[in-house]
């Protein structure tokens, strides 16, 4: 088995769309690619002076760092720091980029198989580095990816399909998320990838979407947007046939109201 090491940029994730994410899953998702795991990091900011005066905040940050030990992360904390500009504005600043990136380097001494959790182009130069030390790079991320950096990466995982990464709206066990992969202009419909496990080929792809199976119903020539945009859709995959669903009470995945 591959030895493996996770390398979380946390605020980049959260930031993008991974808040709430299910931390545990991560490991599952790596262990999936017939791994051991070996390192478990995870970077964040660290705002120290406001927990000593807010305590509601610090009792939510305290809960938030255990709730990541407890899925088996070693947490890396980078101190928020405060200082005036030239124009005497206050600026706060906690960039952990440098210490993930320094660990990973030396800690893939012993490692075959690195995740990294970002979505940050400034990470482009580690995953080369790492690949041409023979190392397996994979990606997960949210929105606002580097595109540079998922086609240098081996494999890229979006965090919005993982199963049971984030939590759904829907008590619904056919609920599923994908994005649309194929429509021909001027047609009411499309096909969807889905991802239906944590294996790199987990990906079921013969899954048809039309207009009219949307909530609230969306004039066709949207289905080409969300194609171009790579928009993240919410739906019930009902099943066909061999390796065929189709997809209903479509909606839109709006992170940012969540």
């Amino acid at each position: 088995m591959l030895k493996a090491g996770i390398f979380l940029d946390v605020d980049n994730l959260s930031f993008n769309g991974g808040w709430g994410m299910r931390y545990s899953i991560i490991r599952d998702l790596v262990a999936a690619q017939d791994t051991t795991i070996v390192r478990a990091n995870a970077y964040l900011a660290a705002d120290f002076d406001r927990e000593e005066f807010d305590h509601e905040y610090r009792m939510r940050s305290e809960e938030f760092r255990n709730a990541m030990r407890r899925a088996g992360f070693h947490l890396i904390l980078k101190p928020v720091k405060r200082y005036f500009n030239d124009d005497g504005d206050t600026v706060v600043k906690a960039n952990a980029d440098l210490d993930l990136a320094v660990d990973a380097l030396l800690q893939s001494e012993n490692l075959d198989y690195v995740l990294l959790g970002t979505g940050d182009g400034d990470f482009l130069r580690l995953v080369r580095a790492l690949q041409n030390r023979g190392k397996r790079v994979d990606l997960l991320s949210f929105d606002n990816t580097s595109s540079e950096l998922r086609r240098e990466v081996d494999n890229y995982f979006s965090g919005f399909l993982v199963p049971g990464l984030m939590p759904s709206r829907f008590d619904n066990k056919l609920r599923q998320r994908g994005v649309i992969y194929s429509v021909k202009e001027g047609r009411e419909y499309g096909f969807l990838n889905m991802r239906t496990g944590l294996g790199v080929g987990d990906v079921q792809s013969n899954v048809f979407c039309h207009v009219n199976d949307f909530d609230p119903k969306i004039p066709s020539d949207q289905l080409m947007r969300y194609k171009r945009e790579g928009a993240i859709l919410e739906f019930d995959a009902i099943e066909q046939g061999a390796d065929k669903f189709k997809a209903e009470n479509i909606q839109v995945f709006d992170w940012k109201s969540r």
